[in-house]
C-alpha cells in the first residue's frame, strides 16, 4: 500500500490523459490556450502501464480525465486495457470525468470496458448561458451525450461549478432536473488555478451560501455516502438524489485526501494546490523493469503535503498555482 506521512492511504489515481479539451470554461482555462506539444504526451501504452503499477501498489480507483478525455485519439484503446483490472478484481472502479460532448459516440463502448459511473461537468442548464461558460460547447450535443450515457445504463454524476453572478440562479432548476433525471449532483468551488481571462474572485461564490438557498427550498438530510472523492452528500427527500459540496475555499477537505493525480507527460502531483511534483517519466522509459517507477511512486509519497492553501479574494488576485486544471485532470 501507498501511505503518505500523515498515515493516509492513497489508494485513488486521477489520470490526465490529455490537456486538451474542446470547450474553453471561462474559470478554467483563457480562450486563446497553448497547449502541449504532442511529442511530449506519453503514450497510450506508458500510460496503461504507469496506471497498472499504481494498480499494483495498492490504488483501487482509476479516473480518468483531461482536458476533456474523450478528444484523445485511441483513448478508448487505453481505457479497454485498464478495464482488466476490473475483470482480476485488482481495482475496484474505473471511470471518467467528461464535458459530455462525446459520450454520444462512446456511451456504448464505456460499458463495455467496464465503466460503470461517469461525471458530467454542466455548469447551466440554460444554452446561452452555457455557451457563454465553455465558449465553444454545444449544448445540444452535451445533452444528447448525457441521454446516450443513460440509455446505455452508465449512472452519471453531474459536477456544476457554482459562479456567482453566472449559474447561481439555476440552483433550484439544477437540482430538480438532476432529480427527473436520475442523476446524483455535486457542486464545486471555483479553484485558483492558472490564469483566466478574469478575476476569479468575482466569481467565487462560497457553497455554505448554495446549502442556505437549498435549505429554503429542499429537504436537505444528512448522508454518510463516500464516492472516493472530496464531496460532503446530503439526500434531497424530494427528489431522492444525493446532493453533494467540493469545498476547497471555504472547508478544505485535505483530512482525508486518498487521491494523486498524473499528468499525461508523466509528472505526479502529490496535492492539486501545490506545486511539487515527481517525474515518473524517466524512469519509466529508463527501463522495461518497474522498480525504477515504484521507488520514484514511494518516494513521492513521503513528500504527499497535509493540504493545499487555496484563496480567492482581493488580497489573493494570483493563482495559488500556475498550471490550468486542465493540466492535472479536475
Amino acid at each position: 500500500m501507498l501511505i503518505d506521512p500523515f498515515q493516509r492511504q492513497v489508494n485513488y489515481l486521477r489520470v490526465s490523459v490529455t490537456d486538451r479539451c474542446d470547450f474553453r470554461c471561462v474559470y478554467c482555462m483563457s480562450e486563446h490556450m497553448s497547449f502541449l506539444p504532442k511529442k511530449e504526451l506519453l503514450s497510450l501504452e506508458e500510460l496503461d502501464r504507469l496506471c497498472s503499477t499504481f494498480v499494483a501498489l495498492g490504488v483501487r480507483k482509476l479516473r480518468i480525465s483531461g482536458g476533456e478525455p474523450l478528444v484523445r485519439r485511441g483513448i478508448m484503446t487505453l481505457i479497454h486495457r485498464l478495464g482488466r483490472h476490473l475483470e482480476t478484481g485488482a481495482l475496484d472502479e474505473l471511470t471518467l470525468t467528461t464535458n459530455a460532448s462525446q459520450l454520444e459516440k462512446y456511451a456504448a463502448e464505456l460499458i463495455k470496458c467496464g465503466v460503470r459511473r461517469i461525471n458530467v461537468s454542466l455548469d447551466s442548464l440554460d444554452a446561452k448561458k452555457f455557451l457563454a461558460i465553455t465558449r465553444w460547447g454545444k449544448f445540444d450535443r452535451v445533452m444528447a451525450g448525457i441521454e446516450a450515457a443513460r440509455a446505455e445504463g452508465l449512472r452519471i454524476k453531474i459536477n456544476t461549478v457554482a459562479l456567482k453572478g453566472v449559474n447561481d440562479d439555476e440552483i433550484e432548476n439544477i437540482v430538480r432536473w438532476c432529480g427527473e433525471k436520475d442523476m446524483d449532483l455535486t457542486f464545486i468551488e471555483t479553484m485558483p488555478m492558472g490564469e483566466i481571462d478574469g478575476d476569479r474572485s468575482d466569481q467565487y461564490l462560497p457553497l455554505s451560501q448554495v446549502r442556505t438557498q437549498l435549505e429554503k427550498i429542499w429537504t436537505l438530510e444528512e448522508s454518510d455516502h463516500v464516492s472516493g472523492g472530496p464531496a460532503r452528500y446530503v439526500n434531497v427527500r424530494e427528489t431522492g438524489q444525493r446532493v453533494g459540496f467540493i469545498t476547497p475555499l471555504s472547508h478544505n477537505f485535505c483530512e482525508s485526501c486518498n487521491r494523486v493525480r498524473l499528468t499525461c507527460t508523466g509528472t505526479l502531483y502529490m496535492c492539486l494546490g501545490q506545486d511539487d511534483a515527481a517525474d515518473l517519466r524517466a524512469p519509466l522509459r529508463a527501463s522495461e523493469d518497474d522498480k525504477g517507477i515504484i521507488a520514484a511512486i514511494r518516494e513521492a509519497i513521503t513528500r504527499k503535503p497535509k493540504g493545499h492553501d487555496f484563496a480567492i479574494d482581493r488580497l489573493h488576485p494570483a493563482p495559488a498555482v500556475a498550471r490550468h486544471m486542465s493540466v492535472t485532470g479536475g
